[in-house]
């Protein structure tokens, strides 16, 4: 089974937002966010914006 993580890492005043898919390839958000359920649903909302990825991680799993 394929795996994303998102999660929030401080940074700044706030905590940044990453998107990590497998293979160790990794998204930043270049903002900062000022709680970590923030920057965590941020990244949920730029994945989603990324359908080709998502794609690309469904043909993973049908191989």
């Amino acid at each position: 089974m394929t795996s994303v993580t998102l999660s929030a890492t401080p940074k700044g005043n706030g905590f940044q937002a990453t998107i990590t898919f497998p293979g160790g390839v990794s998204i930043s958000s270049a903002d900062t966010f000022p709680t970590r359920s923030e920057a965590i649903a941020a990244a949920a909302l730029k994945l989603l914006d990324m359908p080709n990825r998502l794609d690309e991680l469904d043909a993973r799993d049908q191989t």
